[in-house]
């Protein structure tokens, strides 16, 4: 079972958990700035993921937190994805865990009805850009987001993906 990667909602007595492991990521690996008190939202994922509609989860080796990533339900059937870290000894096509990830997001948005779904990212994480990519998001100007996007501070570029019935998981 150990060997076994599952992806599930989490909620908030996960929190400690996806507060070490995104930090950990940011700071440490990537030596981003960035602090827990500008992304508070990480301290109720309750509330400022899964109450709005949208979902966050986990990626779990076992019982072990390897990584992330979340949906905010902007309306307008579209979505924003926050939060998305996968533990660096966990990425690669290997185990997939950054794809299966992204897969159950895409597959929540099918099933809600979401069609268009943005993200922001920073220019440091060119692994993550070339991910994104690959998978059919392409890059989207700050000034041609939709007015709804929720604006990160640190992030300084942007991807969009419109799904369509034929694209849709």
């Amino acid at each position: 079972m150990e060997n076994t990667l599952t992806i599930k909602p989490i909620y908030n007595d996960y929190c400690d958990k996806i507060i070490d492991l995104i930090l950990s990521i940011q700071q440490k690996e990537f030596g981003l700035t960035i602090t827990i008190n500008q992304q508070l939202d990480l301290l109720d994922v309750e509330t400022n993921y899964h109450q709005g509609g949208g979902n966050f989860w986990g990626a779990f080796l076992g019982d072990k937190l390897i990584g992330t990533i979340a949906l905010i339900n902007c309306g307008h059937n579209s979505a924003c994805i926050r939060k998305m870290f996968v533990k660096k000894e966990y990425r690669g096509k290997e185990l997939g865990t950054a794809q299966q990830l992204l897969n159950t997001l895409l597959q929540y948005c099918s099933e809600k009805e979401i069609t268009a779904i943005y993200l922001g990212t920073v220019h440091q994480l060119k692994a993550a850009h070339r991910f994104y990519e690959r998978n059919s998001f392409t890059p989207i100007a700050a000034a041609d987001l939709p007015p709804y996007f929720p604006l990160m501070i640190t992030d300084n570029m942007f991807y969009q993906l419109h799904l369509d019935k034929q694209t849709a998981l």
